[in-house]
């Protein structure tokens, strides 16, 4: 029990507390709010957003995003665009190209809004296959999107998910080498299935995730919020204080007994923060299934000031807001499959992004922010920098010379951070096939738990990882039922 005085003195009488204040428990609140309901969103941290969130963090005028950069599933979103967030300050900007992947000859893929600008960049068997992969699944993308990031219920179009289910079946590694025989088409699809965080020798979870990213960014783009991930956080905290909704940071909450009695606790935390929060509360089988949720490899982490844009050798490169550092499918299988066992690889797959490509407010005039992690074994407090810069030297050369600053994080830095990101994991969680439908305990309804009056919504429920705020919608929708 802390000596903080009551969390309740700025809202009277609340009828639901949502504890955290990511994009999850926000949007848990906001959907509480419209139904009526008097809410509360207690955060532990001073500035709110969980993993959504901007600081200064090298030097003053260089706004970094700390954690998530990138938005594909911000406006693909079946709940966030709902809400009219621009009205609260939200811009959208999308780079000239959503993602690019160099080689060593100087030459990349690129993912492109069109799905036919990216297939014809391959060899002609691959060029085809590309396209009958993507575009028989371009006309149901958000029919697609609700179904797997929607409430739990039998899809509008069963053929398209279906069409979808069975792409996504094998492993990562086995589609890339089953339908390309172009080797940037494979590495294309490796480096999106990496997203997962899992060894992409892993059949369902690796191939879902990495052609869902890929679709999204056909469809929707991946953009950038404008000034900052912590806009989206901004713009969600003012629709939910329009409805009638507070917010009060800097209060960790220990035990549930800190808090006033209300109808429901809805907890964008990880599974073992809410047994420990509400105790006995919850049913002993209950919390030692609980007790059994895997997290997996973490992230190191640099953020740079830089006075010059990346000298990439690709020109695709130069334009994209997110770019793929990891050569080969061969590459970054290994690479992946390191963080797992426990090693540190030598050549680490890296993903970057270069928000202030398209976004100019994020640093003062002619100088740019970039911001790189790679996966690395959880818990691990070792210093991955000059592996990263290795590998972004690689296809860059004299990066180096452009740094004027640079701030690290590693998996110990992140759980601090952010409670939630366990040993580092900054995807709330392992999303193999197996823990993929069982988040956060087998389960039909997986919000709920067996209190009656205790819900959890973070990215530790389905649909997992991911700006999007569906496990808060979904987690909401189940108060409302109770």
């Amino acid at each position: 029990m802390n000596n903080l005085k009551p969390l309740w003195t700025k809202v009277s009488d609340p009828d639901v507390i949502i504890i955290g204040s990511g994009p999850n428990g926000l949007a848990a609140a906001i959907r509480l709010a419209q139904a009526g309901r008097k809410v509360l969103v207690i955060e532990g941290h001073d500035v709110p957003g969980g993993g959504t969130r901007t600081a200064e963090l090298t030097e003053p005028g260089f706004h970094h995003d700390v954690c998530s950069a990138i938005h594909p599933m911000g406006m693909a979103s079946p709940f966030l665009k709902t809400l009219p967030l621009e009205k609260f300050g939200l811009e959208w900007i999308h780079p000239g190209i959503p993602l690019a992947h160099p080689f060593d000859d100087g030459s990349c893929a690129s993912l492109f809004r069109s799905v036919e600008e990216t297939a014809a960049q391959f060899s002609s068997g691959s060029e085809a296959a590309y396209r009958k992969v993507f575009e028989p699944l371009m006309p149901h993308a958000d029919s697609l999107l609700e179904a797997f990031m929607g409430p739990t219920k039998f899809p509008d179009n069963p053929l398209a998910v279906a069409g979808f289910g069975m792409r996504a079946l094998p492993a990562a590694l086995d589609a890339a080498r089953l339908w390309f025989d172009d080797e940037k088409a494979r590495a294309l699809l490796a480096g999106n299935a990496a997203h997962s965080v899992i060894p992409l020798d892993r059949p369902l979870a690796t191939n879902a995730i990495g052609l869902m990213l890929m679709l999204t960014g056909h469809a929707y783009g991946w953009p950038v919020a404008k000034g900052g991930s912590q806009r989206i956080t901004a713009a969600m905290i003012a629709c939910l204080e329009s409805l009638g909704g507070r917010i009060e940071t800097g209060r960790p909450v220990v035990s549930l007994d800190e808090l006033p009695s209300v109808s429901s606790y809805t907890f964008d935390t990880s599974p073992s923060a809410m047994s420990s929060i509400a105790g006995d509360r919850l049913p002993d089988r209950y919390r030692k299934s609980l007790a059994k949720y895997r997290h997996g490899p973490g992230i190191f982490k640099i953020d740079y000031a830089l006075s010059e844009p990346v000298p990439w050798l690709a020109e695709d490169c130069r334009k994209a807001g997110t770019v793929h550092l990891g050569g080969t499918l061969d590459e970054i299988v290994v690479s992946e499959r390191e963080a797992w066992e426990g090693i540190h690889s030598e050549r680490p797959f890296v993903l970057t992004a270069q928000q202030s490509v398209c976004d100019p407010s994020r640093a003062p005039a002619g100088k740019h922010t970039f911001w790189a992690y790679c996966h690395v074994p959880s818990g691990s407090t070792v210093d991955m920098t000059d592996s990263i810069e290795r590998q972004i030297e690689r296809f860059a050369p004299g990066f180096r010379d452009c740094v004027i600053a640079r701030h690290t994080m590693n998996c110990d830095d992140f759980e601090r951070y952010n409670p939630n990101f366990i040993g580092g994991d900054i995807v709330g969680g392992v999303a193999d096939w197996g823990q993929l439908l069982t988040r956060p305990v087998i389960s039909a309804r997986p919000h709920r738990t067996p209190a009656p009056d205790i819900f959890i919504c973070s990215a530790a429920t389905p649909p997992g990882a991911g700006v999007h705020g569906m496990g808060g919608y979904r987690a909401a929708e189940e108060v409302l039922k109770a």
